[in-house]
């Protein structure tokens, strides 16, 4: 055995002793020190900081230095680097070094040993931050905002808990080919056209492969014209897939868990528009209680059948960016989410006092916040945006990119963008007089693109734009695939 360690300094006899075990510190470096492999192994995980006593993570770091000098780190090249170590000297000097390559056994057991290290680390940083909490929560002056320190107390448990995963950060070429190859194979497996997960559209899947995690995805319109609606279509269809995949025991689902901040609209608004839909009744009837008997019993089968659905609607309104990522990731973490909805994007708010005095500067945090939140749990985050009104001024009104309003960092950070189009409520605002030949005509052409909407592919890094044709049922603010591609007679009626 060691001779005994020289003590971190002793706490008060009131407060408890932090996670550690000297034993298992000192017999790590001895392995490295036997065999300078071990060190390949560990460092991956295993900072000098998580080393209790601060000179065994001293030693730990010089072992490193030396490997990575592909020089040999041994007691005899480590001697000079610690040969006037005052901290050192209390353990026995230099000798120490020799000391611990006594344990030549330790070798077995190296990586179990760098294991319980990192885990004792992990303990006494939970620790350090539930200490923080304590002091925090105690201080009770005015300049204290309570929400705050909830916010600032989560953000410090998630990186306790996401603490050390650098595999998930760097990845070998092997590693990302691996990666590319599931996905290819996934796509096949669905027919060539989904590698991400599914929209619930086949129309729109085709285009862009599904949605792909870590991308922001905008999802843009005017008023109107069924943005939400096809937000909370999509929310559905990738919650319903994994419930149904979850039930027949299918492993490897396109389907997702989703959490939906909805600013907007509330919580039992947002699953009226659902139920609606699944029950094939209006959600306007269904609001004002415009049901019949037969109508309310599909209601009630359409609820108890998704009694299981991976749904999960925050209508916190006034949310700002820091505390809305604090939610998804306590989301991800609970629930599993795989897919982050946000409605709409212009009601969040900046987490800094400069960015809420200059608005574009706001929409920039924001946007930026929801692409970092999006990579860091590696999930699709689609956020719904407002445009400007430079689409109704001009003849043509399907909108561009330049019409995303506020921030051109909405279209810089965005992986994809889409913007939702439906001539039709345009049509009706160009009715020519009665009984002329134009009216006629305008009459022809309201009857062809009555209920088809366009899905414009403005935007896509994996792939190329262009338009996706869909059907839309106003009544149940539904989107489907378009049964059809009729052809649409000219605008000659204007």
């Amino acid at each position: 055995m060691l001779t005994p360690l020289r003590a971190v300094p002793a706490p008060a006899a009131d407060s408890p002793t932090l996670p550690h075990n000297l034993d298992a510190e000192a017999a790590l470096l001895g392995a490295m020190m036997i065999d300078n492999r071990l060190a390949e192994d560990v460092q991956l995980k295993l900072r000098p900081e998580h080393f209790f006593e601060p000179v065994h993570g001293e030693i730990y770091a010089a072992i490193l230095k030396l490997v990575d000098r592909a020089m040999l780190a041994t007691p005899v090249t480590l001697r000079p680097m610690f040969a006037d170590h005052p901290a050192l000297a209390e353990l026995g000097g230099p000798a120490y070094l020799a000391q611990l390559t006594e344990q030549s056994a330790a070798l077995i057991a190296a990586k179990d040993f760098a294991a319980q290290i990192y885990d004792l680390a992990l303990l006494r940083e939970l620790v350090r931050v539930g200490r923080e909490m304590v002091v925090s929560a105690s201080d009770t002056s005015q300049d204290v905002n309570p929400h705050d320190q909830i916010q600032q107390a989560e953000l410090a448990l998630y990186k306790v808990a996401e603490e050390g995963e650098v595999s998930n950060s760097v990845k070998s070429f092997a590693q990302s080919a691996t990666l590319a190859v599931q996905m290819a194979e996934r796509a096949k497996q669905s027919g060539g056209h989904l590698s991400g997960i599914t929209t619930g559209l086949n129309a729109l899947n085709t285009k862009i492969g599904g949605l792909h995690r870590s991308d922001l995805i905008i999802l843009a319109g005017r008023p109107a014209m069924g943005k939400t609606a096809l937000a909370t279509n999509i929310a559905f269809s990738a919650a319903e897939r994994l419930m149904k995949d979850r039930a027949d025991q299918i492993d490897k689902t396109s389907g997702a868990g989703v959490a939906f901040f909805s600013l907007e609209m509330s919580a039992d608004q947002l699953a009226t528009r659902i139920l609606a839909e699944q029950a094939r009744i209006s959600s306007e009837d269904l609001r004002m209680g415009k049901i019949n008997q037969a109508q309310f019993r599909d209601l009630v089968r359409a609820s108890a059948a998704l009694q299981d659905l991976p749904l999960y609607i925050d209508d916190t309104p006034g949310l700002t960016i820091a505390a809305m990522r604090s939610r998804a990731r306590r989301l991800k973490r609970q629930k599993g989410v795989g897919l982050i909805v946000v409605d709409y994007l212009q009601l969040l708010q900046g987490s800094s006092r400069q960015s809420n005095e200059n608005r574009v500067n706001e929409i920039s945090e924001i946007t930026r916040g929801l692409k970092t939140l999006a990579k860091e749990l590696n999930v699709p985050v689609i956020a719904l945006s407002q445009l400007s009104r430079a689409v109704e001024q001009r003849e043509d009104k399907r909108p561009q990119l330049a019409d995303l309003r506020e921030s051109g960092t909405i279209e810089q950070d965005a992986d994809i963008v889409l913007f939702v189009y439906r001539d039709e409520y345009y049509h009706a605002q160009k009715k020519p007089e009665d009984g002329t030949e134009k009216f006629e005509k305008w009459m022809e052409r309201g009857i062809a693109i009555r209920g088809r909407a366009e899905v414009i592919v403005a935007k896509q890094r994996h792939g190329s734009t262009g338009i996706v044709d869909l059907h839309f049922e106003a009544v149940h603010t539904r989107f489907s695939d378009l049964a059809d591609d009729a052809h649409l007679p000219e605008r000659d009626y204007e």
